[in-house]
């Protein structure tokens, strides 16, 4: 991973040091904005690989500056938050966040969930060079264009999003934990906890317009998980 470049974005400048110290030493390429506009016009113009996005930041918050970057790019993106405001970890998982790390935290577990994330994120995508398309009911998933249609429109996944469908809709029929789904999409090293996976079918569910009570595709099975609709 060493030259990947990483986006931290924070407006105390301890913490921002302390990050960037110990992702440089690690081999990574970091660049550095205290406030959310700044932070937008960066991951615009450099395209990071990665974004750590505080969720209290000045002119724009960390959250606001999550929901414009989904609408544009498909960067992973940590949060961080303060230890008592689990609002603030859901509302980023609802906005598209790939992880969260709470406040104060240890450098080396910052550190290795940066290095999950990445891990997964091209994992995901050699895998998908293997993987042809899924057509299922009005719904396309194509791994090689990274696109997902439902009746012949778009429709805008973030990467793990895309990579849950995928997961679910490769397997109709077949009931998945929310553990074995945190494993295979998250991966083994993801430190989050199961509501992860709640929050990101919420999602799919959403943008694929689906009727929570009779499912066109994503089913809840009571007491296990998840699992495409078959049929």
């Amino acid at each position: 991973m060493a030259g990947e470049r990483v986006l931290v974005v924070d407006d105390e400048p301890a913490i921002v040091e302390l990050v960037q110290y110990n992702l440089e030493r690690e081999g990574f390429v970091v660049d550095t904005e205290a406030d959310g506009p700044a932070a937008l016009r960066r991951a615009r113009s450099e395209r990071p690989d990665l974004i750590i996005l505080d969720v209290m930041l000045p002119g724009m918050s960390g959250l606001e500056v999550c929901r414009a970057l989904r609408q544009e790019m498909d960067v992973p993106i940590l949060m961080l938050t303060a230890r008592k405001d689990e609002v603030d970890r859901v509302l980023g998982l609802e906005l598209g966040a790939d992880d969260y790390v709470t406040k104060p935290f240890s450098p080396r577990e910052l550190v290795a969930r940066v290095k999950a994330i990445l891990r997964r994120s091209q994992k995901g995508r050699e895998a998908d060079a293997g993987g042809g398309a899924v057509g299922i009911r009005g719904l396309l998933v194509d791994p090689a264009r990274r696109r997902v249609e439902l009746d012949g429109q778009p429709v805008d996944l973030t990467f793990t999003e895309f990579e849950l469908l995928q997961t679910l809709a490769r397997n109709p029929g077949r009931a998945f934990s929310r553990e074995e789904l945190l494993s295979r999409v998250w991966g083994e090293d993801f430190f989050g906890d199961v509501r992860t996976v709640d929050v990101h079918i919420r999602h799919l569910r959403e943008k694929l317009k689906e009727d929570p009570q009779n499912p066109r595709y994503l089913e809840t099975v009571r007491g296990v998980g998840y699992r495409f609709k078959e049929g």
